[in-house]
């Protein structure tokens, strides 16, 4: 039996909007730029990151993989610990554990202390992300300014991913790799500075403080141990015991989550918040994005610089009309959804993405950027600037004010397993595509192209059957053109209805 209370039917007089609320919208942007920047950020820097520490080769990959097992891990307990303990609280703590995992990333002198640090680095996004989407969803009570805010939250995430190479190439051609963890401080600093300024603190109404700590800790074990199973997947072959038994352990403790939840007076998570079908089906396709999208930087970075032999400074401004053209997607989706809906534009985002993927898959050893490359990025840049404010909108549909920041831990967690699946299963099967054909004698370059072309394809259909289901399964969702809601300052249980279902 959940503790939260009973919603309440009554209404109250409509409540003034927070006129700071768009600054705080910039900030808290700001700061989930960074911290999906530091996603992708250190992809090029790698090699000199091995050069300059001493890493070996499987050492290396944890550089990557310890951020994203920590932050996917950890998400969704760290948005319920928002809405228990404060959403400003525990996003100015995020940010500043964030902050100082940044200054000793750069300071590292063995790849120990880089390691380690990045797994620091992880738990500060879990707290800080989910906390800062929580804090926006309350900030922007009336359905179509929060549809706008939202939209411009997602885009500003989804620019951070695209961003990473770009800058990464800049700063480690230009100045150092450590710069790429340094940049982060001010970025930190400022927002330590301006949220306590422009946003109030918030959390859940609850008859007790003691959360139900079985199910914070099977669910968060379960989760690290499934991204840990995928991610050993990239080295390992699916039936080995490095792959297994984590995913079969993790699988097992979230099994029991789920029998601890339904029994608890006191969840962590109340079974009831995944009765939401459009929550639902979001949650479980973008899995289907994440995967190919970050697939496709990863890979794309390789092909870059091993096939056509680009520094990392001309691959990472190579990048550039990425970010352009997902930032007029941003725009075009963040204008268009109050008016046609979540439905259309998340599907044609799926849609116009696999498009993108499918044209980059017709690259080859002698590729053009103009040519090969281009055209694909472009049109996976549209239409994943269409998507993120749709997936940001549908993913907190109908939540309450009790669960905004729980919802955006979901959803964050959804991209960092999606993320991690893209690197097991897609990038993995590409390489493994190469060696095979390299076995068979053909030429290198022949055969690290013809992988990547591969996971490309594969990942283009994966984001087709994302759409589909998205067609088939998500509710209508718009934005009702009402008055700011009362309900919100009335009771804290009633849905904050970031959009209205027709069905």
């Amino acid at each position: 039996m959940s503790e939260e209370s009973t919603p309440s039917t009554s209404k109250a007089e409509p409540t003034q909007p927070d006129p700071r609320r768009w600054k705080a919208l910039g900030v808290l942007g700001l700061i989930q730029f960074m911290l999906i920047l530091d996603v992708t950020v250190v992809n090029v820097a790698l090699p000199r990151i091995q050069h300059d520490l001493g890493f070996s080769q499987s050492g290396l990959a944890w550089v990557v993989n310890g951020y994203v097992l920590m932050a996917g891990g950890l998400l969704l307990l760290g948005g319920r610990l928002a809405d228990i303990l404060g959403r400003r609280r525990l996003f100015l703590l995020g940010v500043g554990v964030f902050a100082i995992a940044s200054a000793t990333c750069g300071a590292a002198i063995d790849p120990g202390m880089l390691v380690a640090s990045r797994f620091l680095q992880g738990a500060g996004e879990a707290m800080a992300a989910p906390a800062s989407l929580g804090l926006i969803a309350l900030l922007f009570p009336d359905p179509r300014e929060r549809m706008k805010a939202l939209g411009l939250w997602g885009g500003i995430a989804g620019l951070g991913g695209t961003s990473g190479t770009v800058i990464s190439g800049v700063l480690v051609d230009l100045a150092s790799w450590r710069w790429i963890f340094f940049v982060n401080l001010p970025v930190a600093a400022f927002a330590l500075v301006m949220v306590p300024r422009l946003v109030s603190e918030s959390r859940m109404v609850r008859q007790s403080r003691r959360p139900d700590y079985a199910g914070a800790i099977t669910g968060t074990g379960g989760l690290i141990a499934v991204v840990d199973g995928l991610l050993q997947a990239a080295t390992h072959p699916w039936g080995s015991a490095q792959v297994l038994l984590p995913l079969l352990g993790g699988l097992a403790l979230l099994a029991l989550m789920v029998r601890i939840e339904a029994v608890s007076e006191s969840p962590l998570i109340p079974l009831e918040f995944f009765q939401n079908r459009t929550r639902v089906v979001t949650n479980f396709v973008t899995l289907f994005f994440a995967s190919a999208f970050f697939s496709y930087f990863f890979l794309l970075t390789l092909f870059e610089q091993q096939i056509l032999g680009y520094s990392p400074l001309k691959g990472g401004l190579s990048y550039l009309p990425f970010g352009l053209t997902i930032g007029a997607g941003i725009g075009l989706g963040t204008a268009l959804m109050p008016r046609i809906g979540v439905k259309p534009l998340l599907a044609g985002g799926f849609f116009a993405c696999a498009l993108g993927l499918f044209l980059t898959s017709s690259i080859d050893v002698h590729a053009s950027y103009a040519g090969s490359v281009l055209p694909g990025m472009m049109v996976l840049g549209l239409g994943s600037g269409v998507s993120f404010p749709a997936i940001g909108n549908a993913s907190l549909h109908e939540v309450t004010g009790q669960d905004s920041s729980l919802a955006s831990g979901v959803q964050s967690a959804m991209q960092q397993v999606g993320g991690a699946l893209g690197l097991s299963c897609l990038v993995t099967l590409g390489l493994r595509h190469a060696a095979g054909q390299i076995r068979h004698g053909v030429l290198p370059a022949v055969a690290s192209t013809n992988g990547y072309v591969l996971a490309f394809r594969v990942g283009s259909v994966l984001l087709l059957i994302g759409g589909v289901l998205v067609l088939f399964l998500l509710e209508h969702v718009v934005a009702e053109p009402r008055a700011p809601m009362a309900e919100l300052d009335a009771d804290p249980d009633v849905p904050l209805a970031v959009a209205h279902s027709d069905d």
